[in-house]
């Protein structure tokens, strides 16, 4: 990656390891927030959104701040159009790239910034710029660590189709699925981090893309870091250029991408969560015996709620779905409360690889469930439902001995809040 000189405001010299304190900033001498604009061949609205943008944080904003025009490899007039901004407005900065990509700019442009909080937005402005101070406000007292816009909350208003608020929605339900992710809206152009946790996030980030804010933001709650979101007014663009199922092969392949990751222990955090501000304690892992009773107590919580389900969804869906729908609901409910019960986890540090741990073995108890059912349907087509559920009881005793081992290796060493 290769970066031109940056144009605009002289940055200032550094006071220990980083910059600004952002616990101890001085609004009156530090600059508060870099706001990050990447743009790829935007001549016809960048001067417009950019002179719109400074007027309001001239106006509205009681802090120092910075905008910095990201050009990622334009070839039209945007490079120019920067540049007379930068030479106009005081508070503007630009920084040229040679290769495209919105996270490789977010990357380059927060790692040369000494602001106390790093952020973005949009060259569109499509979020209502009254969210500024709500998004950067907690991360200035300390009291988050990162800060997004979210369009998918109750509150929030939003003008857009109804196929990208369909793909929206259904992507970030299968974060929470597969990642366990529990923010609302990953890819909202609207985004803030402290500084020192940027710094220690980044060098983990390996998107350079469009993934970038989700992979940013998984990492983040991985490593127990606190999220703050902000219910965004937005409206969509008409002319937005992103192709939509391009970003979506992207997209998914990155959820595979960072699952390998977390779940080989390839990707580690444990660099970053001591920026989380909430005092960690290491205590003895709870005696095996402790752990095997405890187990056992949700083990039988869970089989009696598979059985359940299983019944309930016997009729309507067929034995093979209805054991699959009923093992995966009850596998996932089953990893979190045996991260708590079992091995006294109360931290969201790990939750994503203790999960992923979850949903491998529930793969297992699946091939075994499963396998077991259609030995039993091979042999005997039409089987009593009392056959079936032995069959399946015996199943699912193997499995969860599987998943005691699966999870004891996985959450054996973690830290307690």
């Amino acid at each position: 990656m290769s970066a031109a000189p940056m144009s605009g405001p002289v940055s200032r010299p550094m006071r220990g390891e980083y910059p600004v304190d952002v616990l101890a900033f001085d609004p009156a001498v530090d600059l508060a927030v870099d706001f990050v604009v990447p743009v790829y061949n935007e001549e016809r609205e960048l001067d417009a959104s950019i002179r719109r943008l400074d007027e309001y944080l001239s106006t509205e904003l009681p802090y120092r701040y910075q905008i910095t025009i990201a050009d990622n490899a334009s070839t039209d007039g945007t490079p120019l159009i920067a540049a007379r901004l930068a030479d106009q407005l005081a508070n503007v900065r630009t920084l040229r790239l040679e290769e495209k990509g919105r996270g490789r700019a977010l990357k380059a442009a927060w790692s040369n910034s000494t602001a106390a909080v790093v952020g973005y937005m949009d060259v569109d402005l499509s979020t209502d710029l009254r969210a500024v101070a709500p998004l950067i406000a907690p991360l200035l007292s300390g009291h988050s660590d990162l800060a997004i816009g979210t369009r998918l909350a109750r509150s929030s208003r939003i003008v857009r189709g109804p196929k990208r608020d369909v793909i929206s929605r259904c992507y970030n339900l299968l974060l929470r699925g597969v990642l366990s992710a529990s923010f609302s809206d990953a890819q909202c152009g609207f985004k803030a981090v402290r500084r020192d946790v940027a710094e220690r996030l980044l060098p983990l980030v390996e998107d350079n893309n469009w993934f970038f804010d989700t992979e940013l933001l998984v990492l983040a709650e991985e490593a127990g870091l606190r999220i703050h979101e902000v219910p965004v007014d937005w409206v969509d663009d008409p002319d937005s250029r992103v192709d939509i199922s391009a970003t979506v092969r992207e997209d998914l392949r990155g959820i595979g991408r960072l699952a390998r990751g977390l779940g080989s222990g390839r990707i580690s955090v444990a660099g970053v969560a001591e920026l989380s501000g909430v005092r960690r304690q290491a205590t003895p892992d709870p005696s095996l015996p402790t752990q095997l009773a405890r187990f056992a107590a949700v083990g039988v919580m869970s089989t009696l709620a598979y059985l359940l389900l299983y019944l309930l969804l016997r009729a309507p869906f067929g034995a093979q779905s209805a054991n699959l729908i009923a093992l995966l609901l009850t596998a996932v409910a089953n990893t979190a409360v045996n991260r708590r019960v079992t091995f006294g986890i109360t931290s969201r540090v790990g939750m994503v690889r203790h999960h992923l741990a979850g949903l491998s073995a529930f793969g297992l108890g699946l091939l075994l469930t499963s396998g077991s059912l259609a030995l039993l349907h091979a042999s005997e087509p039409h089987p009593a439902a009392f056959t079936e559920l032995v069959v399946l009881v015996l199943a699912n005793a193997v499995a969860t001995l599987l998943r005691f081992v699966v999870l004891r290796h996985t959450m054996g060493r973690r830290a307690h809040v």
